[in-house]
């Protein structure tokens, strides 16, 4: 028998819906994603009756989501976001019979247990499918830095970890990252990976590649840098780009040295904006770069899911293996 759901991927900005359907044998089928902005609703359940409205007024009695924050108390509520969800009140609110909230990187963890082959790219290391016994580490850089391993049994089974590691220690590699370090501790009392790894650190980076040139720094987003680095049309931001994607191999190659990976997925939206200069920059030196164990990172494959909707394909994913199993 298939069932049914509503699959919501929720976020700071965007709050994603969609209908999906899980097959008897676990296959699962995304329909077409509908994107709403949190700053545009009250509430997430008046987001969802215009989700409602948008598929003709009703909905399934299963929901399925993954939430950019942590998910265990009675409570939710959002860093970015005014929005709060009592999970207790689902099935009063919503009409659900039955639900799974996971956070959001959690979700990441199931879509890359349960994606398909073809929604990997290679990176680094062999090119080789992702091993179906022992530990995949998974490294998000995004708005913030996701970090989730999953653990596969050798038999189809699995089981997902979310973490707080990108919020580990930020470890320079080399002088220009010193610089960094440095700039970044004017600021902050310590300096995590994610002020560096991620979607905002680039300004941190360009600004302090800017004092180092004794340029004077422009006020410039982060996502006019990354447009101005990955387009070449600013050297300046094209070296802080760089020094991203090295950073973030350095830290990628870290998370499996302490996870004791197999493999090693990149996810989150900004890795796949940015897949073309990841394969032409030094992230894949940069990850082998452990010393003594330089053969061991080697032998790695490192992959990044280019699932389209990783959030929601992983909710409903999740949904399944707490429903369906």
């Amino acid at each position: 028998m298939t069932t049914a759901l509503v699959t919501v991927d929720i976020g700071g900005t965007h709050a994603r819906f969609a209908l999906a359907s899980i097959a008897e044998n676990g296959a699962i089928t995304l329909g077409e994603p509908v994107t709403l902005h949190t700053s545009e609703h009250a509430s997430f359940q008046t987001a969802w009756e215009h989700f409602a409205q948008i598929q003709g007024g009703k909905l399934p009695l299963a929901v399925a989501i993954a939430i950019a924050g942590p998910v265990g108390g009675e409570v939710i509520r959002f860093t970015n976001n005014p929005w709060v969800i009592r999970p207790a009140l689902i099935p009063e609110k919503l009409g659900a019979d039955r639900y799974t909230v996971i956070n959001d990187f959690g979700a990441v963890g199931h879509a890359v247990a349960r994606a398909d082959a073809d929604h990997f790219l290679h990176l680094a290391g062999p090119d080789e499918a992702l091993p179906t016994a022992g530990t995949i580490s998974i490294v998000g850089p995004g708005t913030g830095l996701g970090v989730a391993h999953i653990w596969r049994d050798g038999a189809g089974g699995y089981r997902v970890q979310a973490t707080e590691g990108g919020h580990i220690d930020y470890a320079p590699v080399d002088t220009i990252e010193d610089a960094i370090l440095a700039r970044l501790r004017l600021r902050y009392r310590r300096v995590s990976a994610e002020r560096v790894v991620s979607g905002p650190g680039l300004v941190d980076i360009y600004e302090a590649l800017a004092q180092m040139e004794g340029r004077a720094i422009q006020q410039i987003d982060d996502r006019t840098l990354w447009q101005l680095g990955t387009s070449g049309e600013d050297s300046l931001a094209a070296a802080a780009v760089d020094r991203f994607c090295l950073s973030l191999g350095s830290f990628a190659g870290d998370v499996a040295l302490a996870q004791g990976a197999g493999a090693v997925v990149i996810a989150g939206g900004l890795g796949l904006r940015i897949k073309d200069t990841l394969l032409s920059s030094g992230f894949a030196n940069r990850f082998i770069a452990k010393g003594r164990f330089e053969g061991l990172m080697a032998a790695l494959p490192v992959r990044l899911i280019t699932h389209p909707q990783p959030g929601l394909f992983g909710a409903a994913a999740a949904f399944a293996k707490e429903h369906l199993s």
